[in-house]
């Protein structure tokens, strides 16, 4: 059984919220960083930005578990196994993407906005693992915790590789797009985006709680729209990009 505490059910229910929100204001335009960067404004270079506008998914869970004095009911097992999977994604984003990344400045009012996401974010997931959520010995059995590990490990993977593939597109200084190949490339557009989201429809799926859920939806809600406005911007730039390749689902959509 789930702890009812007021901040758990807030906020996962401003991330359901929050993503369908973002999901119709995307339907209209696009986020206007990286290629979509509009002229003017403020700006952050691209490796700062990464850095500071993920690195509080990182350092709030790990602060968090530092502090923890709580004696935990159950198995703790559970706990670490899903808290070690959100902190390994944020770990490499903020400490590995951000050193490695060649994109553009990004607008400091999304920087802003994505740290103070990711800080919330990194509270909710966190407590909820912590305070909260607790698992029993038989847990470790359970087809839900499997499938879900598998997928998200899968989904990392692809991810990264996905990054790597964007990253050798380009050398240092340049700002040029070309039309990446290899691996889920070959099938998508949105290679990188398809990972993320595989990444935490897996911890959504082993955590099997609202928390978990709601950031998953949230996560199909922020990035799902931009795969599909990299598809077709890769479409009207270049007038041999392969036919067979889709925005996001490979074979569907």
């Amino acid at each position: 059984m789930e702890c009812q505490h007021a901040a758990v059910g807030a906020l996962s229910w401003a991330l359901l919220l929050g993503g369908a929100a973002y999901l119709l204001k995307q339907t209209r335009s696009p986020a206007r960083y990286g290629r979509y960067l509009a002229a003017g404004g403020r700006t952050c270079p691209a490796r700062l930005a990464w850095f500071l506008q993920e690195v509080p998914a990182l350092l709030v869970p790990l602060l968090m578990l530092t502090g923890d004095r709580t004696e935990s009911t159950g198995d703790r097992t559970g706990m670490t196994l899903l808290l070690s999977t959100f902190v390994l994604h944020y770990f490499h984003r903020s400490l590995i993407y951000a050193v490695l990344t060649r994109g553009r400045p990004v607008p400091l009012p999304i920087v802003l906005s994505a740290a103070t996401f990711c800080s919330l974010n990194g509270f909710l997931q966190a407590h909820h693992l912590l305070h909260c959520a607790r698992f029993q010995h038989t847990w470790l059995r359970d087809a839900r915790l499997a499938a879900g590990f598998l997928l998200f490990m899968v989904g990392m993977i692809v991810n990264i590789h996905s990054d790597h593939i964007l990253r050798g597109l380009r050398r240092p200084g340049e700002t040029v797009y070309r039309i990446p190949h290899g691996g889920m490339f070959e099938f998508v557009s949105g290679a990188n985006f398809l990972g993320e989201i595989l990444e935490w429809g897996g911890y959504a799926l082993a955590s099997w709680s609202l928390p978990a859920t709601a950031f998953a939806f949230f996560t199909v809600c922020s990035i799902g729209p931009r795969a599909y406005q990299h598809h077709r911007d890769y479409q009207q730039r270049f007038e041999d990009y392969p036919r067979s390749r889709k925005a996001l689902i490979p074979f569907v959509l």
